[in-house]
């Protein structure tokens, strides 16, 4: 495999269009996520992020347009530009049947981690999971599995990192805990993040990027105190609110994810 280019930007998505039958989920779509970056996808619901996110992973087939992930085109060398990729989903929980470390060799195999061993033992100190680590996910509180979740994320040492609503149905405590990691993971392994949420605190605090999606189009991007401050906002949740409700007037939505 070659070697990603550091100074690349670790996604560039271009001209992103998805429909489904007559409905278009994603339309004209383009952003780059840079090393260190954590950029923030956020909309009401319906706005095309999880479409969006969706395509990135390659679990869905742009209509149009081009993922490229490290420099790698995603429909041409899907396997390869993968490799540099992980996600992690509240929604998503790893097998309840298996162990935390059962989950974490299985989904290492599948990343094709070199010293897995190693690496297993990496992931389980810096999550605090050593305790945890023949326990059956299924029996683990929504915190831990949450931890678990982000530990399997970070076993191939991604280039990028997807996070759809990574924090939902958590306390304030772990959430505060799981944004300080993924901040650390972005500042040092030079990571990128695209990370959805509606906690539009969280986005102003973690983000370095907001794109606000509505009806499958980005409809305001920028730094988000910036945006806060261009709009005349109080605060980012007033300028999410404000935008989602000129979209509803204008007639748009629609979207998917």
């Amino acid at each position: 495999m070659t070697p990603a280019d550091p100074s690349q930007a670790v996604l560039s998505a271009t001209g992103l269009r998805k429909t489904f039958a007559r409905l278009t989920a994603v339309d004209g779509v383009s952003f780059e996520v840079r090393p260190g970056e954590i950029v923030g996808l956020v909309g009401p619901n319906g706005a095309g992020k999880t479409t969006t996110i969706n395509m990135v992973l390659g679990v869905l087939q742009p209509t149009a347009g081009q993922v490229r992930i490290a420099g790698i085109d995603l429909a041409r060398h899907r396997s390869q530009a993968l490799a540099h990729t992980n996600f992690a989903a509240a929604y998503a929980p790893l097998p309840g049947n298996l162990t935390v470390e059962q989950n974490l060799r299985v989904f290492g195999l599948v990343y094709g981690v070199k010293g897995l061993g190693a690496r297993i033992d990496e992931v389980i100190a810096e999550f605090d999971l050593e305790r945890h680590r023949r326990a059956k996910c299924g029996v683990l509180s929504s915190g831990e599995q949450t931890r678990v979740t982000l530990a399997k994320a970070m076993l191939n040492k991604p280039r990028l990192l997807l996070l759809d609503e990574p924090t939902a149905s958590i306390d304030p405590s772990t959430a505060r805990d799981i944004r300080a990691r993924i901040v650390a993971f972005a500042a040092e392994a030079r990571g990128g993040v695209l990370w959805t949420s509606h906690n539009m605190y969280e986005v102003a605090e973690v983000c370095h990027r907001v794109l606000f999606l509505a009806g499958g189009k980005v409809l305001l991007q920028g730094e988000p105190q910036q945006l806060i401050r261009d709009h005349g906002a109080a605060n980012l949740e007033d300028l999410f609110v404000e935008v989602a409700h000129e979209q509803l007037a204008a007639g748009g939505g629609g979207g998917g994810g």
